[in-house]
Parts: C-alpha cells; structure tokens; sequence
C-alpha cells in the first residue's frame, strides 16, 4: 500500500448493536404507530454500508420468549448471545467484548440500541463527523429535548458542517453514540462507572462527566437518525415516512 493510499484511507466503522427480547429500561416509551424492533433492524441493515462498516449484535436473552428472536434468524452479521437483563449490564459486557478485540486505535465504534431509525448515508455522515478537528463522540440523534428552553434556558453550542450536514456540540447523548477505538480506551473508566450496580445506564450524567476531560460530543442538525419516542423524534425529518418507505416489507 502507497503512503498517498493510506493516507486517504477512511477508517473503518465497526457498529455494535444491543439487543434483547425484553427492555424494562423502554417498555414505558410511546411508540409511533407501526414502530416495532425488527423493522428498526431491518432499517439499520439496509442503510448500513458494508463497505465501510461491520455489524456485530449483542443479543441479550435473558428474558427468552418462546419465539427465535429476529437477529438469529439472519446469517449476515454475528451474534454473540449474553444473559444480563437489564440496560447497564448488556452495556458493561459489550464494553468487555470490546476490549477483547484487536481494533486499529483510529476505528471508530458506534454502539446502537434496538430502537433506533437511520437514514440513508449515515455511515457517510459518521465519518464526516470524525474528519472534523476536535470531536471526541459523535452522536447521529438531534435531540429533541436540547431545543426545549425549560429544560435548557441557557444551551449554547459551537457550529461546524461538513458536506453532508451542519453539527452542533451538545452535553449529552443516549447510550447510542459514535467514538475513536482510543477514545474508548482512555474513558473506559467513566464508561463502566456509570453503568456498574444500576439497571440503566446514567448516560447524561456520563456525559457530563466526559465534557469535564475535555470531550467533545457533536450532534448533527438534521438528524441521521432518531430514537423512536414520539416525544423525543429527532425534528425536520419524516421520521414515519421513512419507516414507511424503508421498510414497507417487513
């Protein structure tokens, strides 16, 4: 490989996927009509550019129904089946899978859960958003709840674009976000701090706790994709329109 090749080599997406049988963290959230786990799956797959990244599923069974879950009913991605039953643990033992891989220091991680909608090019967008100078996480949701002015009477944020999208700096995300291999690595700490002996993951509060190192978490403006609470639906985009449209088969 030429020097001028790898230098203009993109770094490789691996995306992790959590999934279960049973949420107790999610089982309160109001749904669109027609939402359900597996066409977030099917969404996810389609929009998901093997070239540019991998998809690996961690599979949490501790609440076993008598029907095969959907992920174990395709062959195109690994599964790795774990026993937890609640948010923070299936999140603790995919960062112990994890830190059994022997990932390049540059790749970038994007851990998922099972109730998010993406639009077409976000694997695109992902990467965009890490060519940027300054990114530590990049989360692909723009949250709703950032642009209510109760909850945030004094949020101000840094501006960037790239050619696909604006991006806006934010103090906090879900669980689902986007980071460096070596990011993860340096933070591992604060990452199972906030997860250890609860049963959901204390996701704002990490992440305010990563903003004091210095971190910086950019969000896009649209979003590239949404966390499916109808409250909460990333804003300017027809979120049920595209569930409709991608995944009519289903």
């Amino acid at each position: 490989m030429s020097f001028g090749s790898f230098f203009f080599r993109k770094p490789k997406v691996h995306v992790f996927l959590r999934a279960c049988y049973y949420s107790q963290a999610s089982a309160h959230k109001k749904r669109p009509k027609g939402f359900s786990h597996q066409r977030c799956f099917r969404n996810l797959t389609q929009t998901l550019d093997s070239k540019k990244a991998s998809l690996t599923i961690l599979l949490d069974t501790a609440y076993r129904e008598n029907e095969r879950h959907y992920v174990l009913l395709q062959k195109s991605f690994p599964v790795i089946e774990i026993s937890e039953g609640t948010e923070a643990g299936s999140f603790l033992r995919l960062l112990d899978y994890v830190e059994t891989l022997s990932l390049d220091e540059e790749a970038i991680l994007y851990f998922v859960e099972d109730d998010y909608l993406h639009r077409p090019l976000w694997v695109d967008a992902l990467l965009e958003g890490f060519s940027l100078p300054g990114p530590s996480y990049i989360t692909l949701y723009d949250h709703r709840d950032k642009y209510l002015l109760s909850l945030y009477p004094f949020l101000t944020a840094r501006l960037f674009h790239t050619s696909l999208t604006h991006w806006r700096t934010i103090p906090s995300t879900t669980n689902t976000y986007a980071m460096r291999c070596k990011t993860l690595k340096e933070h591992m700490q604060i990452h199972r701090a906030f997860s250890l002996n609860r049963k959901i993951t204390a996701d704002h509060e990490k992440f305010c706790a990563l903003a004091e190192t210095g971190a910086l978490l950019l969000s896009p403006i649209p979003g590239w994709s949404t966390h499916i609470d109808c409250e909460f639906l990333s804003p300017c985009i027809d979120w049920k329109k595209e569930m409709e449209e991608k995944l009519s088969e289903n």
